[in-house]
This record gives C-alpha cells, structure tokens and sequence, in this order.
C-alpha cells in the first residue's frame, strides 16, 4: 500500500503577517479618515493673535480699518461690527472723534434680539419687548435684567481688536455678569 500524502501548500509565516499587517494598515487609514472631521468638528476654532483679541469686521466681513472709518463716522455714532464670537457689538465714536476703548455687545439681555442703537433718543430701543439702555449700554427700562455686555476695544495697526472684558464694569461699578 502506498501512502498518499494530502500536503497542502501553506503560505510561510511571514507571508501571512504581511497580508495581516496590509489589511490591518488598510482598515485603520479608512477609520482615521471617516474620524478625523467627525473628531476636528468638536474642536474650537482659535480666534485672534496671542492676546486672543479678534479684529472687528464689518458688514460684509472685511477689517474695519480705523483711518477710512472714522472719515465717515462722526461723534456720537455707533455702528455695528462684528466682535467677540461672532456677537454683533457697537463701535462708539466718542466726542473727540476717537474710536471708545470699549465696545458694546448688540444682543438683548432679555431674549438676546440685536438691540438697534436710536440716535434720536440718544439710547439703545430694544424692538421685541421695549427694554431700553443709555448711550453705554446699561439698563434704563426693562424687562431686560442686565446692561448690555461690554468688550475691550483697543486700536492695533489702524485697526480695532476686540478682547475679552473682566474687570470691573465701569457704568454699575459691579463685576461683570458675561465674564
């Protein structure tokens, strides 16, 4: 009787890693590229430069620059750009016709609507339930709790940075209730 041998060609070890290796490699770059935007979603952007000031923009996005904005803004006026978070905040023309080193953020303390500024009234009108503030931003008549938040307006090459407010608020002498 002749013996039969039922030999079967297995691949040598190291064949087998490779393919084990290639497809684990294959399987993880997939994973990490469904991932990583899922993963980069939850992560903040960073605003502004090392001081975390972010520079004021106007209407349609581009820096306000303060030389050609004050040729066209006179004293007393208040214009809206945009400031801390993307939050719409006032820039003030002070009598002197310098830019004021504070901005006042445009949303309502009471049901957050964008509080347009009344110049005829010399006050910010809030137009969903009436509430009021004086020409800095505090609370004149509510129903809003609270004065209007405040951000720091600093002038940086010719143009203004927005950072964040928290000291001592200068219209009610109290700490800050947005810091």
């Amino acid at each position: 009787m002749t013996q039969v041998s039922n030999s079967v060609d297995v691949p040598s070890m190291g064949r087998r890693q490779f393919m084990n290796l290639l497809t684990f490699g294959t399987v993880t770059g997939v994973a990490l590229g469904v991932l990583y935007p899922v993963v980069n979603y939850f992560i903040p952007p960073s605003a502004g430069g090392g001081g975390g000031g972010v520079t004021a923009k106007d209407a349609l996005g581009n820096d306000i620059i303060v030389s050609t904005y004050l040729t066209t803004h006179l004293a007393g006026d208040r214009t809206l750009a945009q400031g801390l978070k993307g939050d719409p905040t006032y820039l003030v023309v002070q009598n002197d016709g310098t830019i004021a080193n504070y901005g006042v953020n445009a949303v309502c303390t009471h049901l957050g609507c964008v509080v347009p500024w009344n110049a005829s009234e010399n006050k910010f009108m809030c137009p969903c339930h009436g509430s009021q503030y004086d020409e800095t931003g505090k609370v004149v008549r509510g129903p809003a709790p609270r004065s209007l938040a405040l951000a720091h307006a600093d002038l940086e090459n010719d143009r203004i940075s927005f950072t964040k407010w928290t000291e001592e608020d200068f219209r009610t002498g109290e700490d800050p209730w947005w810091a």
